[in-house]
């Protein structure tokens, strides 16, 4: 009875020691931006690694891969995770939380930030660096020069809302646009299990053609308005972060739009080809 009583206190001093760590140093506004960006890239390892063993368990095509595919696969399930995460984070910040209303705030929309909105960019950051290393591990297998330059744009532009507290709802607005990359990776993955052929395949190659031209194409021109009407506010941002509002979501738009291209090409070869069966 005197060791279960004992057990049991040890157990609540640790969780009460855990509480204390989270609350005073990982969560602690100082902290924030370190700690978030390193749990970020722990999560990828800790993501890459359930999905090898689950993937290695219940899937026979994955069994069957190459080890670079097998090494593909399992980093687009990283890239799906947080794809899920922060494109829910940003709908969430951009069209449901209070923080950056102009309702209920009087102060400058383009300085504003929160535990979680930073907390939120960190994790992302994590994800960004830990892909970009995966990808020149094995370059150009995982991503050829187009994914680097996406990657180190998107990373630059959210570190420096995270650590400024600059501009933090114009990063949420981008990265809404990772709302795609579910359906991108469904794509290879239906594609490399021999299914390219399958109604899944097709249905699936719409819905990336419509959830693309939303979330990549018609948001973005929503940001620039949205900063267009917000102007007097981002001129006072620092001249790093002013450039970064115009400069970043110039570039990645471009790119989506030649990606788009790409993608309604490849819409109509295959409906073309189901409409020939």
């Amino acid at each position: 009875m005197s060791t279960s009583l004992q057990t049991i206190g040890a157990i609540k001093s640790y969780h009460h020691q855990a509480q204390h760590l989270v609350k005073n140093y990982l969560l602690a506004d100082p902290f924030i931006p370190y700690t978030s960006v390193l749990t970020g890239i722990f999560l990828c390892k800790v993501v890459y690694d359930l999905c090898h063993f689950i993937s290695n368990s219940h899937s026979k095509t994955y069994i069957i891969l190459t080890k670079i595919q097998r090494i593909e696969w399992n980093n687009r399930g990283i890239s799906t995770v947080h794809a899920i995460f922060i494109s829910a984070m940003s709908l969430y910040f951009v069209f449901w939380s209070d923080l950056f209303s102009d309702r209920w705030h009087n102060d400058l929309v383009v300085f504003r930030s929160s535990r979680l909105s930073s907390l939120g960019l960190g994790l992302s950051i994590g994800y960004f660096i830990a892909d970009l290393g995966m990808i020149f591990w094995k370059y150009p297998s995982l991503g050829g020069l187009e994914y680097i330059v996406h990657h180190s744009l998107s990373g630059v532009a959210v570190a420096y809302s995270l650590f400024s507290g600059e501009g933090q709802l114009y990063t949420y607005m981008v990265l809404i646009s990772e709302i795609t990359t579910p359906e991108i990776n469904l794509r290879w993955y239906l594609d490399t299990a021999g299914m390219k052929k399958s109604l899944a395949y097709v249905v699936n190659g719409v819905f990336i053609f419509l959830v693309w031209l939303v979330a990549r194409i018609l948001l973005f021109i929503y940001m620039f308005y949205h900063v267009y009407l917000h102007y007097n506010q981002v001129i006072k941002m620092h001249i790093f972060g002013y450039v970064l509002v115009f400069g970043v979501p110039t570039a990645l738009g471009i790119m989506n739009l030649v990606w788009f291209g790409k993608i309604v090409r490849g819409v109509k070869k295959t409906l073309a080809k189901r409409c020939e069966c």
